[in-house]
């Protein structure tokens, strides 16, 4: 197994490191055993104290950091910066609303069910396993170890095995900024492994980033060992444009979505069914704007998207487009591997998109887009819920009557109207059917990990 920084831009290996050993990730387990007995017994004050103070560190760390992301996973340096300060505003977040979220309940009158008193508290459970992904490297680590640090759980993060360097600063940050040794450390391990793990009794629940094959399996250990999983799978996210909408501003925005983070981004719009009342004038626009953002070096400002995360993501994403070009697929700009060092891929526009391609099924994770024509709202829905995944849409409509029907007929975690999905802080982020299960964030995500017990009293 090889734990490498591994340069996309370049190809070149930077940094190598051994796996853990089974000794080391002993030590670490016990290390975060013996932490949730002392986490547990801190204040809310104390931990956000903590938290806003891990926050300080990371935006003092902010140039050091993005470039970090830069160079593990090929991120432009300009939206590495800003996912590590949305990282430590999401910090501040939990640090200021934790305990109003997991604040002590009264949900009927105790009289109603024979007591004197009745209460719902939130209460810790203790060590949380987190198998993250490198697309977001700070992202996806911060949204999970901020609620579960703030309710008082201790937190061991896998993360991918091509962001090595990321993962050890995140395992250092919580103790820098004054949480108890072994309140949130990394595992140096491969993913079989981290499955493994979860049959430990110190380790009480799992979240996961990932692919459905990945999910599948931690999902399958942790119900094997009776432990609750929250799991965020990636979609195949779909983009409606109805004849009332902004017609440049949503083809401007879906170019955006399809080339930010390279494609590489599970709520990037990758499926786009736009009306026949004003599908020429956009897809013109869409094109125009795809053509015009091209692939280069991460660190350069004039840079629209980086290089691919890893030589097997940017191989998985062509066979993709190939598999649809050998079935009939109509390629408009893109679609070709790149000369040269790196694993660079074009912004890749394709029409003609039918059932027997794979690209119709499967998540393209790469700077991909299938657009296709509809001629009502109502064949949008269809075409939009005919598929396994299920984790979010951006509508473009100005008609109120249609945003409506979207946001109540569209089988997704969240649907955005006139605007790109995204994640928040004080909003839940998760998806249905192979999406996953489980939310991130706002107090549904920090609820997910806690013992959310009844304390009655005659």
């Amino acid at each position: 197994m090889v734990i490498a920084t591994i340069n996309p831009t370049t190809g070149a290996v930077e940094r190598e490191y051994a796996p853990h050993t089974p000794e080391q990730v002993e030590q670490i387990l016990a290390r975060a055993d013996a932490a949730n007995a002392v986490l547990r017994r801190t204040t809310f004050a104390e931990r956000a104290a903590w938290m806003r103070r891990a926050a300080e560190l990371l935006d003092a760390d902010l140039e050091q950091a993005a470039a970090l992301a830069s160079t593990e996973m090929g991120k432009t340096l300009g939206t590495a910066k800003y996912e590590v300060t949305k990282s430590a505003n999401g910090m501040r977040w939990y640090a200021d609303h934790a305990e109003e979220y997991l604040a002590a309940e009264e949900p009927v009158p105790a009289a109603s069910v024979g007591a004197s008193a009745a209460r719902v508290v939130y209460q810790p459970i203790g060590t949380v396993l987190a198998v993250m992904p490198w697309n977001y490297p700070y992202w996806q680590v911060i949204r999970f170890a901020a609620p579960a640090l703030m309710a008082g759980n201790t937190g061991l993060l896998k993360h991918a095995s091509s962001v090595p360097q990321t993962a050890l600063y995140l395992g250092e940050l919580f103790e820098r900024a004054g949480f108890p040794a072994g309140a949130f450390q990394t595992l140096l391990i491969e993913g079989a492994a981290a499955s493994a793990l979860i049959q430990d009794r110190r380790i009480r629940a799992v979240t996961l980033t990932g692919s459905v094959g990945a999910g599948a399996a931690v999902a399958e250990a942790a119900g094997r060992n009776i432990k609750k999983s929250v799991l965020e799978l990636g979609g195949t996210d779909a983009f409606v444009v109805l004849p009332s909408a902004d017609v440049a501003k949503s083809a401007e925005a879906g170019a955006a979505s399809r080339t930010q983070n390279s494609g590489q981004s599970c709520i990037c719009a990758k499926r786009f069914y736009v009306h026949d009342d004003v599908y020429e004038e956009w897809f013109a626009l869409f094109l125009e704007r795809m053509r015009a953002t091209t692939a280069g070096d991460p660190f350069d400002a004039a840079t629209g998207f980086g290089p691919m995360a890893t030589e097997q993501v940017r191989a998985d994403a062509h066979e993709l487009v190939a598999d649809a070009i050998a079935k009939g697929a109509t390629v408009h700009t893109g679609g070709e591997l790149p000369d040269g060092p790196g694993w660079f891929y074009p912004a890749t526009v394709l029409t003609d998109v039918t059932p027997e391609m794979r690209i119709f099924r499967e998540e393209c994770f790469g700077p991909v887009a299938c657009v296709y024509r509809v001629s009502s709202l109502e064949e949008a829905v269809e075409l939009a819920n005919d598929s396994e995944f299920g984790l979010a849409a951006s509508v473009w409509t100005t008609d109120a009557a249609e945003i409506d029907r979207l946001q109540d007929e569209l089988e997704f975690g969240a649907v955005f109207a006139n605007g790109n999905s995204a994640s928040f802080f004080g909003l839940p982020f998760g998806g249905v059917k192979d999406s996953g299960y489980g939310r991130e964030l706002g107090a549904f995500g920090i609820r997910e990990f806690v013992n959310i017990k009844t304390a009655w009293t005659a």
